[in-house]
């Protein structure tokens, strides 16, 4: 059996041969680095399987090695697992944004260190395994219907089936403006806002994202920085993968790329129609429009549906202050168009608040 190869890139000599001795004593065939330029050149000598680093290193940081293997196309499949004792959430999300596979704090368990190798090497087999099948089935018609990616449901299928999976909670971001981009998203339950903060401390909301749809669109080059937040309002379950497995499946089927175009498309169409009603509608129908656009996202299927959000934010998709807000919930309550229980508003008569000009 091929034992597959681990190099670890950490400046602490005594944890750097620990957790060597206890990989090789599992099997594996391990290589070791001091600092990140070492384990870059040694990256280029003999290509590993599975890559452990340490973030604070001498020479160049944890980071600065994600993004050299980021970089190389023949390096940006190889599994990538952060090892540091910082256990910040904005350092991990900063790690997992940059696009490493998984991220240990020291100090670590045997059990954790071996799944999470386990774990990715197995990952990156499947997606690899799962390439080569749609490479194979190009010019095979009798094995076109079994398995290949040809439209946009088939591609979300593959984020569920081979992305990392991710459960946030409300309040949580999935990244910030400035973070660097190396993944795409699909919900697959809950509602993310997409939100920009102004000059004056003001925060307009982009986009609400529910279930079903992509988030975290940028250039598909790695590293491009997110122009805008992105936090969770509901519970959220997600899938992602890397913009170099979007870019490969994309390549190899133009339908996709349209479908998807598509998608992008219409989600600037709805981003303009906001700007619109933000620029010319009355405070009356900005209200109104505002609170169906949550409904619709956030609420339920219900002739009456409720929704549970916070005033600033049905302030800030409206594009009005929250005092405006309030005031024409409170007037749209006593004409019976909406109820309010505390955060909680359920509408009562959405013909009406349709109709509102």
């Amino acid at each position: 059996m091929n034992r597959k190869s681990i190099l670890i890139i950490e400046d602490d000599p005594a944890l750097r041969e620990n957790t060597a001795e206890l990989l090789e004593l599992s099997n594996y065939k391990v290589r070791t680095a001091p600092n990140g330029r070492a384990g870059i050149d040694y990256v280029y000598q003999e290509k590993p399987d599975l890559i452990i680093c340490d973030i604070m290193m001498p020479e160049v940081d944890g980071y600065g090695v994600l993004d050299a293997m980021n970089k190389n196309p023949d390096f940006a499949h190889i599994p990538f697992i952060f090892l540091s004792a910082k256990t910040e959430h904005n350092e991990i999300r900063k790690g997992m944004n940059l696009g490493a596979d998984d991220y240990l704090t020291k100090p670590f368990t045997e059990k954790e260190l071996l799944d999470a190798i386990e774990s990715r090497i197995l990952k990156s087999e499947t997606l690899l395994n799962a390439f080569q099948k749609e490479n194979s089935k190009e010019n095979s018609k009798e094995e076109e219907n079994q398995g290949d990616i040809r439209n946009l449901n088939e591609l979300k299928s593959f984020f569920e089936k081979y992305g990392d999976k991710l459960d946030l909670k409300k309040g949580e971001y999935v990244y910030e403006t400035g973070d660097r981009s190396n993944s795409i998203y699909l919900v697959a339950k809950g509602v993310i806002k997409c939100y920009k903060i102004d000059s004056n401390g003001k925060e307009l909301i982009t986009e609400l994202v529910n279930e079903d749809n992509f988030l975290g669109f940028t250039p598909l080059q790695n590293h491009s920085p997110h122009m805008e937040s992105a936090m969770v309002v509901k519970d959220a379950t997600m899938y992602s993968i890397t913009k170099s497995i979007l870019r490969e499946l994309l390549g190899k089927n133009q339908n996709i790329s349209i479908e998807l175009m598509n998608v992008i498309t219409d989600n600037v169409y709805k981003v303009k129609e906001q700007l619109l009603q933000m620029a010319y509608s009355s405070v009356r129908r900005k209200t109104a429009q505002t609170l169906l656009h949550f409904a619709d996202t956030v609420g339920s299927d219900a002739q009456q549906p409720s929704i549970r959000i916070s005033r600033s934010d049905l302030a800030s998709v409206a594009g009005i202050a929250t005092e405006s807000l309030i005031r024409m919930l409170s007037n749209f309550k006593k004409e019976a168009l909406i109820d309010i229980n505390g955060r909680e508003i359920t509408i009562l008569n959405k013909e009406s608040l349709e109709s509102i000009e």
